[in-house]
């Protein structure tokens, strides 16, 4: 195939879409919207280093329930290409996404599933259905020499083979052989089970938006393909990043680590950035629903976080750290030393910390494993007294919490599920934690005191070097009225950073 030299030009709009153009570091960002108007509406963005080079298109969110790979596209729109341009598309499927399911919402049976409307072998020249016409047109425009599509598999590929989970699947092309043995070594250095490890498989399927980059505009394309089964969120955009970067590496696009979660540039300066742990010790959906409330904040960016980008330093990058239900022994476990000294050295140089109920066992002092980053001491939970039980008390907020949390009632109910009762701690290296407010009534199963837990602080806040901590033993984010408390509570903890 004839193709155009990597510095063709390249309008700032076309096919109807607008864009902007963003001078950053030397690199230009221009973005554009497919599907305008409609519900389906989702971006794209370009980084243009204005040097020559290949130009590679990354796309995520084929698939609604396959929410890695869109993540992880979302994080690597921030690294800056050193030479050619990157192109991104992170939500191909915005309705899918937002659903959860794997198809597009309310499309035709036979035009459903986005990653088989793309031209097929021996078939037409053309995309079937209008969103994959728009993300068609978008690389034929841009004609990539390289494209990346990320999703997921139900399974780890070497367990279930009825699942491609855990697998890299490219076309052929110059480079392809070199840069799927870099990508399949950068991933497979971090896993310990050989079973779970990634494997190279055959040609993408007929109709996939990789086939048909390869085969209609002479891209070098792959599939990268982690697995749901049994891993955090955070792990799987992980790998999806690992590989990534490997690729771009092999193909001196970018010199950015792959660590690079939001921009190094400060876009977007007046947004609150919150990392969200969800690995380790966290409940089942407790990530999930804090991301929920914390993300109808205005101007926020929210990522899901796990211990080896604590351990790599990536807490740097946002405004505060957000530790959810579960297990606070197990979540200070799967941190290791090494990953709760990053916690600590975190807040110190400013940033916030927000622990819910497990986060608020691992903020405490005096547990060996815990972080010690307020005065504060868990009471009566020896022999299984800490199972106090799951249910619904009464709490009233300070007057110092009402300035910071919200105007509430005077007593409120919220969901409680076996969180610490603190006491202080004594602890002269540390500052006295403030009451935000009180437990009035209790729950007392399994053996726990009557009366230990009434008239014990249910949120205290305190400090530590130049950062905030904030220690919510019950469950606001559980009873939608009670929301706000969660999302002032980040806003204070993130508005003393400069």
């Amino acid at each position: 195939m004839n193709r155009k030299p990597w510095t063709r030009f390249l309008p700032l709009a076309f096919l109807g879409f607008v864009s902007s153009v963003v001078p950053v570091s030397g690199v230009d960002h221009r973005e554009g919207l497919l599907r305008k108007g409609t519900p389906q509406e989702s971006s794209w963005y370009l980084s243009d280093s204005g040097k020559p080079g290949p130009i590679l298109m990354v796309v995520g969110g084929m698939h609604g329930n396959e929410p890695a790979g869109s993540r992880a596209v979302g994080q690597i729109r921030h690294w800056l290409p050193e030479r050619g341009k990157i192109v991104v598309l992170p939500r191909a499927n915005a309705t899918g996404l937002d659903a959860g399911i794997r198809f597009i919402p309310n499309s035709p049976g036979e035009l459903r599933d986005l990653n088989r409307n793309f031209p097929k072998t021996d078939g037409e020249n053309g995309a079937r259905g209008e969103l994959a016409r728009e993300i068609w047109a978008l690389a034929k425009r841009f004609e990539p020499d390289w494209l990346l599509d990320l999703h997921e598999g139900s399974d780890f590929h070497q367990i279930n083979k009825k699942s491609v989970g855990s697998s890299i699947i490219p076309t052929k092309g110059e480079g392809m052989d070199e840069a799927v043995t870099k990508a399949l070594r950068a991933v497979n250095e971090t896993i310990e089970d050989p079973k779970k490890k990634f494997v190279r498989l055959r040609y993408p399927v007929n109709g996939s938006l990789a086939r048909a980059a390869h085969e209609r505009l002479g891209a070098v394309a792959m599939i990268l393909e982690t697995t749901i089964k049994d891993q955090p969120l955070s792990k799987r955009i992980r790998q999806h990043r690992l590989m990534a970067h490997a690729i771009l590496r092999q193909l001196d696009l970018t010199g950015e680590g792959s660590n690079r979660l939001v921009s190094a540039q400060g876009e977007a300066d007046d947004q609150v950035r919150i990392a969200v742990y969800d690995a380790g010790g966290t409940g089942r959906s407790a990530a999930r629903r804090l991301e929920l409330v914390l993300g109808a904040m205005k101007d926020c960016m929210i990522r899901r976080i796990g211990p080896p980008d604590i351990r790599s330093g990536a807490l740097s990058q946002f405004d505060l750290v957000v530790f959810p239900g579960g297990s606070g022994s197990k979540q200070a476990a799967a941190l290791e030393k090494a990953g709760r000294a990053k916690v600590r050295q975190f807040i110190e140089r400013g940033g916030g910390y927000l622990g819910v109920c497990a986060g608020s066992y691992l903020a405490a002092r005096n547990y060996d494993w815990s972080l010690k980053i307020i005065d504060g001491r868990t009471v009566d939970t020896q022999k299984g007294h800490w199972r106090r039980g799951e249910g619904m008390v009464e709490m009233e907020l300070t007057e110092k919490g009402r300035l910071i949390l919200g105007d509430y009632p005077k007593v409120v109910k919220v969901r409680y599920a076996n969180g610490p009762i603190f006491a202080p701690a004594g602890d002269d290296a540390l500052a006295d934690f403030v009451p935000l407010a009180y437990f009035r009534t209790e729950l007392a199963k399994n053996g726990a005191r009557v009366g230990a837990m009434v008239d014990t602080p249910a949120i205290l806040s305190g400090q530590l070097g130049k950062g905030r901590v904030l220690c919510i033993s019950p469950h606001p984010e559980s009873s939608e009225p009670l929301h706000g408390i969660v999302r002032r509570a980040a806003l204070w903890l993130s508005a003393h950073r400069d």
